[in-house]
């Protein structure tokens, strides 16, 4: 079955966690140890329902103030789809949460309160989710019991969300008025809410369907490691390990190794299941060539018609998540890009995103903790990448403080298409 990806987002309080209980519950993906657990915890916090965002908030902290704080990861499965749910922090201080829970989802699930409209959560998580290029938008606008259900309630907020998206690039997106607490418009279609005819959300999830952005994607796969048998039986044998991060491959095909380009021709693909004539995007797999080349960890085997850029130079955007230090010109860190690694250093602080007005501050001095930047980064090497709108996997990387070993930042190679040509 088609797994789909799935990040939720809003304010604190929005009932995000709850909603993700609730699906969870109605498709009975929950194991019985996790759900006496969430009943005892109910029971002890004198709740009069069973409280279904405990089904995801598994910190003691999360229980304890009822937010979420870490990403919860959440599977389960219907007859027709399988599903990853990431439920991400609503507070502002957990930017760098949401980001890394959205940096894999296909659909960002929007969860507003019917009470209290578009505010400024909303509004940066739906900035995040097009910074990150997910394709399709989902809004819940949950609580409607607390607006009597009102259609116009449910109008005014699908209004300023839809400016909000169209102004974002994302063209591909829903809304739906739900009651997360008690299931309306979640599994089953809400009696108290006729006038919306548009179906409840699970089947919305199950039959949504997306264009695969990387379907006519150049082959790319990062080296992760060179195998080289011990055993006399194999002394010849060299195959390169790793992950195909988008297009397909065959054997006899030519491709390039990257940052070189010279070119091969593939003489075998070896899968966990055994050898197979081709492999595409996601699947792991050990490629074996014709020639020998000087080939490593960091290297990529790619497409030889269609090449990625090569460069010592890129420009990204970047959340910081450093708590100890800003990021500044001249700052040098480690940069992880596939996997590759490097040292790198700020050149230049572009602009700052203000998420609020969607536009950027044109003088930036630093970048603070959970603040989202233009950046132009120098390596010690050439990196080989392509724009993170054409393929994630290769578009993306993450910068760590050489002193603490910390991860400090997560970045996309690329400008984010809604600020055009502003601080270039």
């Amino acid at each position: 079955m088609e797994l789909l990806r799935i990040a939720t987002a809003g304010s604190v309080d929005d009932g995000k966690s709850t909603l993700i209980g609730r699906l969870l519950f109605d498709s009975k993906a929950i194991y019985d140890d996790v759900l006496d657990s969430a009943e005892q915890h109910s029971r002890k916090q004198s709740s009069e329902y069973f409280n279904l965002a405990l089904l995801t908030d598994g910190l003691k902290a999360e229980r304890e103030q009822g937010i979420t704080i870490d990403v919860a990861y959440r599977y389960f499965s219907t007859p027709k789809r399988k599903f990853i749910l990431a439920d991400t922090p609503g507070h502002v201080q957990y930017t760098r949460n949401m980001v890394t829970g959205a940096s894999t989802a296909d659909v960002a699930l929007i969860i507003v309160d019917a009470r209290h409209g578009v505010v400024e959560q909303s509004r940066r998580h739906a900035v995040i989710g097009a910074l990150l290029g997910i394709r399709h938008v989902v809004v819940c606008v949950n609580k409607m019991d607390l607006v009597d259900f009102k259609e116009s309630a449910f109008r005014s907020i699908q209004n300023d969300l839809h400016a909000l998206l169209k102004e974002l690039k994302i063209e591909s997106h829903h809304f739906i008025p739900i009651l997360a607490l008690k299931g309306d418009n979640v599994v089953e279609s809400s009696e108290r809410m006729p006038w919306y005819k548009d179906g409840p959300l699970l089947p919305h999830l199950e039959n949504l369907q997306l264009p695969n952005r990387t379907q006519n994607a150049p082959f790319r796969m990062p080296v992760q490691y060179v195998i080289r048998p011990l055993s006399n039986e194999y002394h010849d044998y060299r195959g390169y390990a790793g992950t195909i991060a988008s297009g397909s491959i065959e054997v006899g095909e030519e491709i390039a190794v990257m940052p070189s380009g010279a070119t091969t021709t593939i003489t075998a693909i070896e899968s966990p299941q055994g050898e197979v004539s081709s492999a595409g995007e996601a699947e792991a797999v050990t490629i074996r060539i014709a020639d020998n080349l000087d080939i490593s960890r960091g290297a990529m085997l790619t497409s030889s018609t269609e090449k990625p850029q090569t460069d010592n130079t890129i420009d990204a955007t970047i959340c910081w998540m450093g708590e100890r230090s800003s990021l500044k010109m001249g700052t040098m860190l480690r940069i992880k890009h596939t996997t590759h690694t490097a040292r790198a250093m700020v050149n230049a602080l572009e602009c700052k995103i203000d998420i609020n007005q969607i536009s950027v501050t044109e003088s930036c001095e630093e970048l603070k903790l959970n603040e989202i930047g233009q950046v132009t980064l120098r390596t010690s090497e050439p990196l080989v990448f392509d724009e993170y709108s054409q393929i994630r996997g290769t578009g993306s990387f993450i910068l760590i403080d050489e002193t603490t070993n910390e991860t400090v930042g997560a970045g996309v190679i690329g400008r984010p298409p809604y600020l055009g040509d502003v601080g270039s």
